[in-house]
């Protein structure tokens, strides 16, 4: 949590204050409407809540670009989170600029997030604590590990892997401890992730994905970070974003196995790595689909306007942001019915005895 990423220090807000403010009127005379597309500043008076200037009226612009994707429209009475750069006069704070960044949204979040630790707490106990700390921890890791070393140029795939390996150990041994269940669930993963990442790389290749497809990937290079190869950060994001199910399904099935172990201490390996394998065909099926789901998720739009144009399937399949989603999907399954009949085998052979 105390770990620093290095990139603490942006130079846009090095010397500005973040803070909260309550917008107490706003002024649309200098937006301009066309159909959908509002251009324009809005001028808001805020008082600011916290912070040194706190107590503070002052006005601030909010800046209209035309994209309802990123454009907000504030209203009187909302909180708002500001950026704001000032300097000292005669001991008193003068403000230089105001910056209205968006809706302040952090106390909604806190509040989402404590209900569903309370929720998995009461559910689980113990367990369910184990969890939630194998949740932050995975935050904590893509935060102050992985995106600070893919910004220094260290190699993505490297620290893919890396980090995803790390995570596997850390997620599975809170839900288990070190015990053989870790070992066999953790053995399962890690098989599946490196043939997950081999297949990233490979379908990346033939079908010639360039790793701008990534949303927002090209404003990085704009930011000063042209030398990052996106392609192997897009090669890395494919097997990272499959590693969660594989572990998933490594831990039922191992899970599965442990039961039948222990209700029959004298089961042969053969016997357990059989019934594993009954469990692991029901579970597959189920956790492909959620790939596919959890995937497509986030393209309804896009393909509400394909259809909506007409677009023939040949044309929507070669487009490379919709051949990107299949790499995902597909390369994530590949994973999953890998890492199936590789736990039900480690859990036999490391569970049963005879």
């Amino acid at each position: 949590l105390l770990l620093p990423t290095g990139f603490e220090q942006a130079v846009q807000f090095k010397d500005a204050e973040k803070t909260r403010a309550r917008i107490l009127s706003v002024s649309n005379e200098r937006i301009i409407d066309t159909g959908l597309i509002r251009t324009g500043q809005q001028i808001c008076t805020v008082t600011i809540l916290s912070g040194k200037l706190k107590g503070i009226t002052a006005d601030g612009f909010n800046t209209l670009n035309g994209s309802l994707e990123s454009d907000k429209i504030f209203s009187k009475g909302d909180l708002v989170q500001c950026v704001i750069h000032y300097e000292i006069q005669d001991g008193e704070y003068k403000i230089l600029s105001l910056s209205l960044i968006d809706h302040y949204r952090i106390h909604y979040e806190i509040i989402l997030f404590l209900l569903f630790a309370i929720l998995i707490i009461i559910f689980a106990g113990k367990t369910g604590l184990r969890s939630l700390l194998s949740f932050v921890l995975s935050i904590l890791s893509i935060w102050k590990i992985l995106i600070p070393l893919l910004l220094k140029g260290v190699n993505p795939l490297l620290i893919g892997m890396s980090v995803s390996l790390l995570l596997t150990v850390l997620i599975i041994s809170l839900v288990y401890g070190f015990d053989k269940r870790c070992l066999s669930a953790c053995t399962a993963s890690f098989a599946g992730i490196v043939i997950t990442a081999l297949l990233s790389i490979i379908c990346s290749a033939v079908f010639k994905i360039h790793g701008a497809v990534m949303p927002y990937s090209e404003s990085l290079l704009y930011s000063g970070y042209a030398h990052l190869n996106l392609t192997q950060i897009f090669m890395a994001s494919i097997f990272i974003g499959a590693s969660g199910a594989m572990m998933d399904l490594s831990v039922d099935i191992t899970s599965a196995v442990y039961e039948i172990v222990q209700l029959n201490p004298d089961i042969s390996k053969k016997r357990a790595c059989i019934s594993g394998m009954n469990v692991a065909r029901a579970a597959i099926g189920t956790m492909t689909t959620t790939l596919l789901l959890a995937y497509s998720g986030g393209y309804i739009a896009l393909l509400m306007v394909f259809m909506a144009q007409g677009t023939p399937i040949q044309n929507i399949l070669n487009y490379r942001y919709i051949a990107s989603e299949i790499i995902h999907t597909l390369a994530g399954s590949f994973g999953l019915v890998t890492v199936a009949p590789f736990t039900a085998f480690f859990a036999s052979l490391i569970m049963v005895k005879k």
